[in-house]
């Protein structure tokens, strides 16, 4: 009676609530679902046989002032904010499990529009989960990200591993960009797995590394399960082209498709993981019906990196302007890495997540994709905002 009478008091409304069992047909809600990887993972969902619904602020920087457009017809849509309380209740009404990707994305933007970044991010997660108490679910699965990691995994000349690697603020006559050690010699990237500390280089990061946090602390405590996905760097159809803070693929490609050359950073050697958002759907529909998930961190790539000047160029021949190469600017932006490898294999291990994908082929459907579109080419408008606030090197 004891214990019926702590955890009654704990967990107010757990009771009365038949939680499902993982791989049933459930009611999710995905928090800013309405974009390009929320329109991807709804759509699998209900090739599962799940109940969809959305909520999103479609705000205009990633949607244009259109509607809910890349979504299917069965999706239910709701416009509101996740930080507002009056739009979070109805949105939450009879449903089973949340996905939680609202958030403002992009390093180089949350470096300046610090309070945006903070509110939407991390008190919009506080809110979610405000709610959360009142009205538990089974599992909650939050878009983490690879920036939480900062610089990734490096092992120098002796075979020593690097986990909290820093490079200095870029000075006049610096040549070199990659990471050294104390004795002045060149570190090499490794993969990165999930046990190496976060080393948070941007208000991006740390309000993702937030978001991560709160997830598996709460869900816990309210007898939720939370799993956190750190994504890399997702391309595909749908993204948003005319967001010049959004993924490299898709800045490039609206360059690109203004007959613009992309715009490389540094000397364009830094090297990423790209990871086709069909593979990101399908890892957040393992994290969510996986039993094993449960309070887990995942890494969801590709498993394969590319150099950034490499995949400009590679962009540049599928959208048929092989004469558009990249403009390398030799500048650094504040808050950007210089590599960062991923590691697959807990998800793969203990999730069955695998890749088997063509990154031409994904390139020529992004190509053929976004030769339908229209893409407003705001680049340089972004690049000046950084300038303006000394934060290009």
């Amino acid at each position: 009676m004891l214990t019926l009478a702590i955890c009654f008091f704990y967990l107010p409304c757990a009771f009365g609530r038949r939680k499902k069992a993982p791989g049933m047909s459930e009611t999710i809600l995905i928090t800013g679902g309405a974009g390009f990887i929320g329109s991807h993972v709804s759509r699998l969902l209900l090739e599962r046989g799940h109940r969809v619904r959305v909520l999103d602020s479609l705000i205009d920087q990633v949607h244009g002032g259109r509607g809910p457009t890349l979504l299917d017809d069965e999706v239910e849509f709701l416009r509101g904010d996740v930080r507002d309380e009056a739009s979070l209740v109805p949105a939450l009404k009879g449903v089973d499990s949340v996905i939680h990707l609202a958030a403002e994305v992009g390093v180089g933007q949350s470096m300046y529009a610090i309070d945006r970044y903070v509110s939407v991010n991390d008190l919009g997660t506080a809110a979610l989960f405000q709610q959360l108490i009142h009205r538990p679910v089974r599992r909650v699965v939050v878009a983490s990200s690879m920036s939480i990691y900062g610089e990734g995994l490096y092992r120098d000349a002796d075979g020593n591993l690097h986990e909290d690697v820093l490079r200095p603020p870029r000075r006049e006559g610096d040549t070199g960009w990659d990471p050294i050690d104390a004795q002045g010699r060149p570190l090499v990237p490794v993969p990165t797995t999930e046990t190496k500390r976060p080393n948070l280089a941007s208000v991006y990061a740390i309000t993702k590394y937030t978001q991560e946090r709160l997830t598996l602390t709460l869900a816990p405590a309210y007898g939720m399960e939370g799993v956190a996905l750190r994504l890399w760097n997702a391309y595909g159809p749908g993204q948003a082209l005319s967001n010049p803070y959004t993924g490299v693929l898709a800045i490039f490609a609206s360059r690109l498709h203004n007959r613009q050359r992309p715009m490389v950073f540094e000397d364009g050697q830094q090297r990423r993981d790209f990871v086709h958002v069909g593979d990101v759907a399908r890892a957040f529909l393992l994290a969510l019906e996986h039993p094993r998930a449960a309070g887990q961190v995942y890494n969801v790539a590709s498993g394969e990196d590319r150099s950034v000047e490499e995949v400009a160029l590679s962009l540049a021949r599928a959208m048929g302007h092989p004469e558009l190469g990249p403009e390398i600017t030799g500048r650094a932006r504040s808050g950007d890495i210089r590599h960062n490898i991923a590691d697959i294999s807990r998800i793969r291990d203990e999730l069955g997540f695998s890749v088997d994908r063509d990154f031409e082929d994904d390139l020529a459907e992004l190509a053929e994709w976004v030769a339908q579109q229209q893409a407003e080419d705001r680049v340089a408008e972004a690049r000046q905002e950084l300038e303006a606030r000394g934060l290009v090197a």
